[in-house]
This record gives C-alpha cells, structure tokens and sequence, in this order.
C-alpha cells in the first residue's frame, strides 16, 4: 500500500515531468550583418576622412575624399579640347550657311562636338566621385583604410551597417524543420540582452547541412540541420557576432 507521501513524491514528479515537456526547444545561432561597403572608382590616397567606427551617418553625408590631381587635369584637357571643337564647329557651321563648306564636314564637326562634350561629363564625374557620400542611412561599422594611406580601386574604404540588415541565423534539426515557416515570430535571447526581444523568420535553407559552421552545442554535432535566418524587431539591440539562444514563440517543444 502506497503511503500518503509516495503518493505525494509521485505526483511532484509527474508535475515536473509534465512541466519539462512543455518547455521551448531553444536553438543556437548568431547575429550576423549584411553590410554596405564604400570604394571608389579610382585608386588614389585618402586625403579626408569624415567619420570613425561608430558614427551615425544619414544618406548623402560626405564619408571621405580621395586625391584628385590627375581628375583636374583630366578635366583640363576635355575642356581645351571642348573649346576647340567649338570653334570648329563655328567655322564649319558658317562656312555651311555662305556656301564654301560641305554638308560633310558640318556633320563631322558636330560629331566632333559631340565627343569632347561626353569627355568633358565623363572628367567632371570622375572628379565628382573622389568625395564619397553614404549610399544609405546607418552605423560605420568598420573603416579600412586612413588619410595618407593608399587604396586600390574598388577595394573598401570603409563599411556602413543599416539597421534593416541584421539578421540571426541559427540552425535546427530535420525533425524539427515543419515548425518554422517565413514569417514565423521567433524569441531571441542573449547573455546580457534585453529580455523580449524578437525576430521574424526571412529564409530557411532548402539545403541540409551535416555541422553549423560554428558549433556551440556538442549534442548538435552528429543531427541533419538546415540554416534559418531571421529579421531582428529591433535590430539595434544586437550586435554582430554576438552569440544568441533562439526559441520559436508559441510553445514550441
């Protein structure tokens, strides 16, 4: 016969049992970011630099500028050139209207024109685009190079994080694959985050993977995952890298 307290112990362990098995299934994942780098069209020294990691830019703030020596000289040459197909055309287009030129050479002369105009646009741009401007609103996230240095053409000068491109990626096991769909509400958590943040799912990989690329549970090593990426709700609580605990809100278990 069973005793008052062993019925007792009995029905503290189920309750804890029952308890257990409600509790959310929690994945590991990260923050990660997709930022925006600015480079310049030429190779050149930079010669001003606006901003440090950190700053707060708003779209078509100058961010840094580059020598222009050869730009101004570029664009020197296109506007001589310029003058003289002016006069050029000037002279054909009389000598057309009086007679004394041909039809022949009053098109080449407007060709002509017409050429040096498109180098002129082609050397103020190029010089134009020896300040930089921020394409976007954001954070700098990372500067590569300083004044006085060297940049090759096309290679960053620094990188600009927007708020909209953070992202948690984490991974999940096959078995628990159906329980996550686009647009799933999804509970971040983090050591010393603010408590209820969370995150929206924007992409679930239709590839499996054997491992994540970076483990942080032993008990995951050996299971089929598949990588889930989701939109921060308030993006600006989290920070690249930083390792985080995700659970998909709703009592999934």
């Amino acid at each position: 016969m069973i005793g008052p307290r062993a019925v007792l112990a009995l029905g503290l362990a189920l309750l804890a049992a029952g308890c257990g098995n409600s509790q959310e299934r929690t994945y590991q994942g990260w923050v990660e970011a997709d930022l925006i780098f600015v480079s310049p069209d030429e190779f050149g020294r930079v010669t001003r630099l606006n901003v440090r990691e950190g700053d707060q830019v708003q779209a078509g703030m100058p961010l840094f500028a580059l020598d222009d020596d050869l730009q101004q000289a570029d664009l020197t040459q296109a506007n001589a050139t310029l003058g003289n197909a002016k006069q050029s055309y000037d002279r054909a287009q009389t000598l057309s209207r009086t007679g004394s030129g041909t039809q022949a050479s009053l098109d080449s002369a407007v060709a002509t024109l017409r050429v040096a105009e498109a180098r002129v646009n082609t050397a103020q741009t190029r010089l134009a685009r020896r300040g930089a401007v921020a394409p976007v609103a954001g954070t700098i996230q990372q500067v590569y190079f300083r004044e006085g240095e060297m940049v090759p053409a096309q290679r960053p000068v620094l990188a600009i994080l927007p708020p909209g491109n953070m992202k948690v990626r984490f991974f999940v096991p096959e078995k628990d694959l159906t329980k996550f769909a686009i647009g799933n509400s999804i509970a971040v958590s983090c050591d010393g985050c603010a408590e209820g943040q969370t995150a929206k799912v924007s992409f679930i990989s239709t590839t499996a993977e054997y491992t994540p690329p970076v483990i942080y549970s032993l008990d995951e090593r050996s299971k089929l995952v598949f990588m889930i990426q989701a939109r921060p709700d308030k993006p600006d609580l989290l920070r690249v890298g930083q390792p985080v605990s995700v659970a998909l809100r709703g009592g999934a278990s």
